[in-house]
């Protein structure tokens, strides 16, 4: 496997391919400054939660991040595969927060956001991967590596693999790699 393009965001700070990108916000709202100053145009990415945004953005800003390859294969993302220890807790615990007593109708906006899948349906419908898409809860990043391994073949060649940790808004953690099975 070769890893073409790999990203760590965190709270503070971005790495993209082992250069720093220029932030000067934190938290959420650094990933609102990368959305507008790399992508500005996905309205949904505004009704995300901050782990489908944070996934999002980290895919965005490796695929933009390709330069086309020598041979002109340019490989084409054929799967998602991402995990995390904490599922959607974030969202869970807000979601939570909107059943009160009387209060029969939680909100459907948080309700969507309690599966942590749904960031790489996120990354899968504007990138039109096709392919599998796919999120683990696992206990450390290392585990994800047999997964990867047995799911990229001749069929998904190409994967955005990686850990995605959002326990509250303020804190998140998120290193992804573009992979290819040459």
């Amino acid at each position: 496997m070769q890893v073409i393009h790999d990203i760590e965001i965190t709270t503070t700070s971005v790495l993209l391919d082992g250069k720093t990108i220029a932030v000067e916000q934190t938290g959420d709202k650094l990933l609102v400054e990368l959305y507008r100053r790399y992508v500005g145009d996905y309205p949904k990415f505004f009704k995300m939660d901050t782990l489908s945004r944070l996934g999002f953005i980290a895919a965005e800003l490796l695929l933009k991040s390709q330069e086309p390859m020598a041979n002109s294969q340019q490989p084409t993302v054929d799967a998602v595969i991402l995990a995390n220890r904490s599922a959607s807790i974030k969202n869970d615990t807000d979601y939570l927060a909107t059943i009160t007593e009387g209060n029969y109708y939680p909100s459907p906006a948080l309700f969507v956001y309690t599966l942590p899948n749904i960031v790489t349906g996120e990354i899968a419908i504007w990138h039109h991967i096709q392919g599998e898409t796919s999120f683990y809860i696992l206990n450390s990043p290392e585990e994800l590596k047999p997964i990867v391994a047995s799911t990229l073949t001749a069929k998904h060649s190409t994967a955005l693999v990686g850990w995605c940790e959002c326990s509250k808004q303020d804190n998140f953690y998120a290193k992804m790699q573009l992979i290819w099975r040459n």
